[in-house]
């Protein structure tokens, strides 16, 4: 047995996982946030117990040295040294990582010029990382990457129709997003199709940011996200893919500046944007329920987005055995699933039981779809943070 850390480290936060590998067995989790700030926030969850302390953070060095004398202090680990290995999401991998590697000076720099294409995300993993490697300087640290499961792409999969030499010189192309995800929701729903040949899934990682993908033998075939978060699906404030000259249009009639319009697009979009209410699913979905005509259109726009990806992947995998949903709308929200699955029900041949939608809340697993369903149709609640675990498990310990 060995205890292998999880970690996601954000441009103002460090969230957490100790596990007891190979056997995943969460230890503890927690948070440390407002990184930054005198009025820091730590939160630890272990034994069933749940503690918060508000005190200075200043920077990641500072914040990672709190949790390492957390889980001291709580007795979860005796000395360092039983930190075995630790794991680090890392949004943008390129097209130099098709798997997982240990941190070195090569993964530094690559995934320090990379920081152009996620210049919040990259840096704070960066950063992450050299405050991990000072706390515990003999534990081996693994970079797991959000993109490396969409590198099995064929390249027109990922190639945009732009000048050649941009693409080769400023490494524009889709990456995707949420890999480790959609990895392993594509493991998990292999059970529920044992008859399958191919293994075809729609996989909807539907939360506030979201994406689709289309798999097949277990491998990335086609996904929604693009060059960066922004594209793909309408999201809860993004726009997801739109023609490029409504961007140009609002500068040019606003008289806003690039970088406002490009944040409005990023932030107060999707269905903020097109109901005016909220960028929190739940409360769009509320005010439609009491008839507000924007958020009845911001949810119906939403879920047309879903429907029109997950008939362009039927068509892209010659067929789909199971339609995955899951992250925090696609695993919690009945009402978003329905009036997706309702979009395709007629061309695909898509059934579901409303009694068993409703059921599938709370990190529940199972089918929705009936048994006369020409796609088998499952709610699987995602975990990044266990595959996280599993490749530095694998890659440091399991040689």
């Amino acid at each position: 047995m060995a205890k292998v850390m999880s970690v996601n480290c954000g441009s103002s936060s460090v969230k957490f996982k100790l596990y007891e590998m190979p056997e995943e067995k969460v230890l503890c989790s927690g948070i440390v946030e407002r990184i930054g700030h005198d009025d820091g926030i730590f939160t630890i969850k272990f034994d069933g117990n749940k503690e918060t302390k508000v005190l200075p953070v200043p920077d990641h060095g500072y914040a990672v040295d709190i949790v390492v004398k957390g889980m001291l202090e709580k007795k979860i680990i005796s000395h360092l040294d039983e930190i075995k290995a630790v794991g680090h999401r890392v949004v943008q991998g390129g097209s130099y990582f098709s798997h997982s590697v240990l941190w070195n000076e090569d993964t530094v720099q690559k995934v320090a010029s990379l920081i152009p294409l996620a210049p919040l995300h990259n840096k704070a993993h960066l950063t992450g990382y050299e405050a991990f490697k000072k706390v515990l300087p003999n534990v081996p640290q693994v970079a797991v990457f959000d993109t490396a499961f969409h590198q099995s792409m064929e390249e027109e999969d990922y190639t945009y129709p732009i000048p050649y030499e941009y693409t080769e010189k400023y490494q524009i192309r889709r990456y995707g997003a949420h890999g480790t995800s959609h990895k392993y929701l594509s493991e998990v729903g292999e059970k529920f199709i044992p008859e399958a040949k191919d293994n075809r899934m729609i996989i909807c990682h539907l939360g506030s940011g979201a994406s689709i993908t289309a798999t097949k033998h277990g491998k990335c075939v086609a996904t929604s996200m693009g060059l960066t978060p922004l594209g793909g699906i309408m999201m809860n404030s993004r726009t997801g893919d739109m023609d490029p000259s409504v961007y140009y249009q609002i500068v040019a009639m606003s008289g806003k500046d690039n970088e406002t319009v490009f944040q409005e697009l990023n932030k107060k979009s999707g269905l903020l944007g097109v109901s005016g209410i909220s960028n929190d699913s739940r409360d769009v979905e509320d005010a439609a329920r009491k008839g507000d005509k924007h958020a009845i259109l911001a949810m119906k726009l939403w879920a047309r987005r879903v429907a029109d990806f997950i008939g362009q992947y039927y068509v892209r995998l010659g067929g789909c055995d199971l339609i995955i949903f899951s992250a925090g709308i696609g695993e919690n929200a009945p009402d978003y699933r329905e009036i997706v699955l309702d979009n395709i029900t007629e061309a695909l041949g898509v059934r579901y039981s409303k009694d068993l939608d409703s059921q599938m809340v709370g990190g529940k697993e199972g089918l929705i779809s009936t048994p006369d369903s020409k796609i088998k149709v499952a709610v699987i609640p995602t975990d990044e943070e266990v595959m996280i675990a599993r490749d530095a498990y694998n890659i440091c310990l399991n040689k």
